[in-house]
């Protein structure tokens, strides 16, 4: 914990800590951006923040730690993101606890609200989105439900900064609410006998009972490292007794009495007006969401999209830093300044054909850069928009055929950022089944932001007729490969239950600050591998295994798949880097080493190849090393047998793209 030295005494004192506890898709992340500065990733469907966020802040003259924990729906914990927050709560020096709520849906986040109350920490509740709720005629009668609650509670639009002053300014009023949650008689006297049983703890005992009763087995550690064998078998044993006297979960019983009190309370301070007809918002959502108006919709977004990254990032700023910037340039100035070095090795190493500053950097800024920074833009707008969820419902059908339920359109989507995070949010998903084919259709077809911007660059010089072609090969192959295995693996569906926020304008400090995150993130964690990837080519091309390796692969890339044979060099960095690969095709095409049928096959072939190292290693974690080598037993061979067929039909039917 980061701590302070007090004035005087020479002993540290603690830093305050401020917890950002909520549903998902409140807006928890706008706010912690708003006290601390730094920004995080906002989206616009559940389950995005699947990390604790630290930051620090300096409010009402003091040094704050403030900690965005991940959205919850429940302090009961149920998934691993509830027991990381409850675990956060149940910290010593907890702090104080600022509950972000959406407006529009005061019932579902009183539910937690009553439980901190329950635990007996001091916190407020944030009321956020007030504009929206506003809008749909729902009316907060929000001084009575502070004296209700016992706690201060604030009304923001987090997105306008609207309301944080008056959040900061509460944060030295804030208290343990009231604890105004009575369950039944049985529940309330195994209640009382539990907390005879418990030790003192950062949390108040009757919470503490209440998540054991609730069948919290998480707790068992922290409960036999503070209570003897004997009393730890008595609450074991007033916990069975209580449940044998139920048809139903306890969890379930509990959480139905909790709700009649949310109920209570939402009845007392709620007031819903009609919301005004006819909102052109809520119509457009709508529109997007329906099986045949919501297609000519997402043809636009993919027109636009193609339009921005494939005319705009791969052609305009790709020739403005590759032609402007490196050629005349970065890399003359390279050549001058390694001039003097003696030993011809170590210029080649820099400068020469496989060069980290000639080839490296050229690929990493000069064609890479420009094509993912207008994705990330695109894919920014994309998410604060709220059309994402709309997406995920438009497509809900289609995913029904290769055995998914519709909420695995998110880590889908998500999988257009990044394969390795999206590869972690399949945890969202009900069965071992569902995760297992969102993470095989993961890596085998859904390219990453950075190989998605160079293939669309790549695209972007092709006809309307390739980039279908490209789009159909790939999506069917996915479907082919996604029914085969969910014939195979044994489970069941799970259920598609999907939050979708309102239709809104996006914030334009938002996008630029959301793009520049994710633009610091390719620099970071890309930029370095393609170093890497360069200086391994660099060291196979002068101990001349490079050429073996061509000749090696030649009956695949040259005579199955009709491409050059420096085309090896692509499929061999892409293991590395998936993107790096596309980019090194990217480079084939612009120097005209490749004509419009092979382009189109390697761009398929690409898409297709083994996921790259970080997302294999992700998928043996999450998955087992097992699993893990069965799919790249089942990816490898699909993706260049379905390329090599792509170039016989090609070839034998002559068709011109």
């Amino acid at each position: 914990m980061h701590r302070a030295m007090a004035k005087g005494d020479g002993f540290p004192e603690p830093i305050p800590r401020i917890l950002l506890v909520g549903n998902p898709n409140v807006g928890k992340s706008v706010i912690f951006s708003a006290l601390t500065g730094k920004y995080v990733t906002v989206s616009n469907y559940p389950g995005t923040t699947v990390e604790v966020s630290r930051g620090n802040a300096r409010l009402l003259g003091r040094r704050w730690q403030v900690v965005d924990t991940p959205g919850v729906n429940n302090l009961v914990p149920h998934s691993e993101d509830e027991r990381v927050t409850r675990d956060l709560l149940m910290e010593e020096e907890g702090g104080r606890v600022i509950q972000v709520a959406d407006a529009k849906n005061l019932r579902r986040a009183l539910m937690i609200t009553l439980e901190l109350c329950e635990m007996g920490l001091p916190h407020m509740l944030v009321l956020n989105m007030e504009d929206e709720a506003r809008n749909a005629g729902i009316r907060i009668d929000t001084k009575l439900l502070s004296e209700i609650l016992g706690v201060p509670v604030v009304t923001t639009v987090a997105t306008r900064k609207k309301g944080i002053d008056k959040v900061i300014q509460e944060l030295d009023n804030m208290r343990p609410g009231i604890d105004s949650t009575r369950f039944s008689r049985d529940i309330e006297d195994a209640i009382s006998t539990m907390e005879e049983l418990l030790p003192q703890g950062p949390l108040r005992k009757r919470a503490l009972a209440v998540m054991l009763l609730s069948g919290d087995e998480s707790l068992s550690g922290w409960l036999n490292s503070r209570v003897a064998e004997e009393k730890v078998e008595k609450i074991g044993a007033i916990c069975r007794n209580l449940q044998k006297a139920y048809g139903e979960p306890l969890a379930y019983v509990i959480n139905r009495q909790r709700l009649a009190r949310v109920d209570e309370i939402v009845e007392e301070v709620l007031e819903k007006e009609p919301p005004p007809p006819g909102k052109l918002s809520e119509r457009l959502g709508d529109i997007c969401m329906h099986p045949v108006w919501g297609l000519p919709i997402l043809a636009m977004v993919l027109l636009a999209l193609y339009f921005l990254v494939g005319y705009v990032g791969a052609g305009i700023l790709v020739d403005l830093m590759e032609e402007e910037v490196f050629e005349k340039v970065i890399v003359p100035l390279a050549h001058y300044m390694v001039s003097w070095i003696p030993v011809e090795l170590f210029r080649d190493a820099l400068v020469g054909q496989y060069g980290m500053v000639s080839m490296g950097l050229t690929y990493a800024f000069a064609i890479v850069l420009p094509i993912v920074g207008t994705f990330f833009l695109a894919f920014g707008v994309l998410e604060d928009s709220g059309y994402m969820p709309r997406l995920a419902v438009l497509a809900n059908r289609t995913f029904r055929v290769v055995g998914l339920s519709g909420k695995a359109v998110l880590p889908m989507l998500l999988g257009l950022g990044c394969d390795t995070m999206a590869t972690l949010t399949a945890r969202i998903l009900d069965t071992r089944r569902e995760r297992i084919l969102v993470t095989l259709l993961l890596a085998l077809g859904v390219p990453c932001s950075a190989q998605l911007g160079v293939i669309l660059g790549m695209l972007g010089g092709l006809s309307h007729k390739a980039v279908l072609l490209w789009a159909g090969v790939v999506l069917g192959t996915m479907v082919f490969v996604g029914y085969g295995a969910s014939k195979v693996l044994p489970g069941e569906e799970g259920a598609f239950v999907l939050e979708i926020p309102p239709m809104r304008v996006p914030q334009l400090k938002n996008i630029l600050m959301k793009t520049l995150a994710r633009v610091e993130w390719y620099l970071r964690e890309a930029v370095p591998l393609f170093i890497l990837a360069t200086f391994i080519l660099f060291l196979l091309d002068k101990l001349e295994l490079l050429s073996l390796i061509q000749r090696l692969g030649r009956p695949v890339v040259v005579s199955w798949l009709g491409l050059p044979e420096r085309a090896t060099e692509a499929f061999l960095v892409g293991f590395l880097r998936r993107d790096y690969g596309a980019a090194g095709l990217y480079s084939l095409a612009r120097d005209g080493l490749m004509d419009s049928h092979q382009i189109l096959v390697s761009l398929v072939t690409i898409t297709l190849f083994v996921p790259c190292v970080a997302n294999l290693l992700i998928i043996a974690k999450e998955r087992g090393w097992r699993t893990a080598l069965v799919m790249l037993g089942v990816i490898f061979p699909v993706a260049f047998a379905v390329g090599g067929i792509l170039a016989a039909l090609l070839r034998h039917t002559g068709w011109r793209l």
